[in-house]
């Protein structure tokens, strides 16, 4: 007996997985939310500088007040982060026209008394309340990117204690350090808090996404697996449309924070009534409390006779199989020992790291499109769902090669068209940004299938782990990438655009997995297209679930 057979003893697709699944998905929802709220509280308004504290404008029109005391700039706006060091009365007369430095020898300064901020789209911001604007704009890319910092330490540390300490406990404590972190960012009085927290928020991510997938795939069936997988994904998807609309209503930073991390206190008390995983159980040595977990779960299902029949014995044996593949020592290492190995993980990890960093590049920026903020950010999600649907039917008749290549050569094409495009055609910008961005979601659903089917079952999940590792990095930089248009406006498309057209070229030298076995060991990837066979025995179902866990985790924390 397998332990897929005690798995359908008790209940494979009962009451319990179906509600199990339903509460796991929840907080997926929110997930997306809190990956994507900097598009919204580090929204930039409109500024410029604040008028001369020592003068008296009684006299004068808002209108007038601002003619003389700050100068246009090529677009014929108030400039954000000069003024006049004295005020420009003869203006005025100039019956609305104004002049520059140049022509009348004036000098400039900067904003000495502060901004002030056209707050259409939000009533504040981080940036409009610690003044993050001009010298400091650098900052609100610091924050994203000290997020995804967050997101790259928690994936390493919960990923470890969660294979030591079992899912449920680690599901608990991220979901309390993702609502008290962003309680406390949502409150935070500087901006050096405000990182410090999200960085939390960031970690928890990672321990929420690890643990929730995790929980989902070892207590569901082999069968229906791919479905619960794209119904999970999906989740986030919608999550990604949810946000803006939250955001539309409340228009406070703070507030809108705190809306996105409140849930997770009720997620926290609802996660007490999970049930640890048996697989985890049983492989930890734990078999009286894994046998008691699939009894409950037998009686929760309506099969309570069948529960008990299950005792020590007959799980200890339904685990033998499954860890046939799995003795021996690996590391990370073992991805680069050999040749093929080595070849096949710099060409995923060049793949992984540009599709996250153009990724990020495209979707953490939105203002820069002159599109409504709220409809572009529904619109960004919104493709998703049917570049995944086009993905899988390519992956499926054309081979994973191919459409990893095309998804990421097409992304960048069209990013690199974008540079082309004037500033004021809006809808052609969008449209192109629209398109790039369904092409990296694609690029990323062929990711984690195509990685998780070229790399041996011994060490798939450090596999996984290591390019999960480099799209993170790619998440951390993307924003940093975007001050190089201070200096050169097209340049950060330029990066956007040529990182996924070289790593498009780059999975090229990636061997095709359509309709092959899973190899089982690194002989196998060494042996692949020779026709050798594996010298180790094929793996359980059972085990494939296992060794993919990580594989199913990594593509919705993306």
């Amino acid at each position: 007996m397998a332990f897929a057979d005690l798995l359908e003893q008790v209940g494979s697709t009962g009451r319990f997985q179906i509600l199990h699944v339903m509460l796991l998905c929840t907080p997926v929802l929110m997930m997306a939310s809190h990956n994507l709220l900097q598009n919204f509280v580090a929204m930039v308004p409109p500024h410029h500088c604040s008028t001369h504290s020592n003068m008296s404008w009684t006299q004068l029109s808002p209108e007038e007040i601002l003619q003389i005391t700050v100068p246009l700039n090529e677009a014929g706006k108030p400039q954000s982060c000069q003024r006049y060091a004295a005020p420009q009365w003869h203006l005025l007369a100039k019956n609305g026209s104004s002049s520059t430095e140049r022509d009348y020898g004036v000098v400039l300064e900067g904003c000495v008394d502060g901004w002030s901020y056209n707050m259409t789209d939000m009533t504040s911001t981080i940036i409009s309340d610690w003044h993050l604007v001009c010298d400091l704009r650098s900052l609100k890319q610091m924050g994203q990117t000290i997020y995804m910092g967050g997101v790259l330490v928690g994936a390493l540390v919960f990923g470890g204690l969660s294979d030591r300490y079992g899912r449920r406990i680690l599901l608990l404590i991220s979901n309390l350090l993702m609502a008290v972190s962003g309680t406390c960012a949502a409150f935070s009085p500087s901006f050096s808090l405000f990182c410090l927290f999200r960085f939390g928020c960031g970690m928890a991510l990672s321990g929420l996404g690890l643990n929730t997938f995790s929980l989902i795939v070892e207590w569901i069936p082999t069968r229906v697996r791919t479905f619960t997988g794209t119904a999970t994904g999906y989740c986030y998807t919608v999550g990604q449309m949810l946000l803006p609309a939250a955001a539309y209503f409340i228009t406070d930073w703070r507030w809108l924070t705190l809306t996105v991390s409140l849930p997770f206190y009720v997620f926290f008390l609802i996660a007490w009534w999970f049930h640890e995983s048996s697989r985890w159980l049983a492989i930890n040595n734990k078999t009286e409390q894994a046998v008691k977990m699939l009894k409950s779960v037998a009686r929760f299902n309506g099969r309570h006779e069948e529960g008990e029949k299950i005792n020590v014995k007959m799980l200890q044996e339904s685990m033998k199989k499954e860890l046939s593949c799995s003795q021996g020592t690996h590391s990370a290492l073992d991805l680069f020992r050999t040749p093929k190995m080595r070849i096949m993980t710099f060409c995923l990890s060049a793949t992984w790291l540009s599709t996250s960093f153009a990724y990020y590049g495209l979707a953490m920026d939105l203002q820069k499109f002159g599109v409504n903020i709220y409809l572009i950010q529904v619109i960004f999600g919104a493709v998703d769902i049917p570049a995944k649907v086009v993905i899988t039917v390519c992956m499926s008749f054309i081979g994973r090669r191919p459409s990893q290549c095309g998804a990421l050569i097409l992304a960048g094409v069209t990013i690199l068209i974008n540079i082309l495009v004037p500033y004021d055609k809006q809808t052609v910008r969008t449209c192109l940004a629209v398109v790039g961005k369904g092409c990296l979601a694609a690029s990323f659903s062929c990711c984690y299938l195509y990685s998780g089917e070229l790399y041996p079952t011994i060490i798939r999940q450090s596999g996984m782990g290591w390019v999960s590792m480099m799209a993170r990095v790619g998440a951390m930089v993307a924003p940093m990438v975007q001050l190089t248009g201070d200096y050169i406006p097209w340049l950060p498309g330029l990066i956007y655009g040529g990182a996924p057209i070289l790593s498009g070229f780059a999975a090229v030298f990636l061997p095709e997995t359509l309709g092959t076995h899973l190899p089982d060991t690194i002989q196998d990837v060494e042996d692949r297209g020779s026709g050798k066979s594996s010298k180790c025995p094929t793996p359980t179902k059972e085990t494939m679930i296992l060794q993919d866990t990580k594989v199913d985790f990594l593509k919705q924390a993306a």
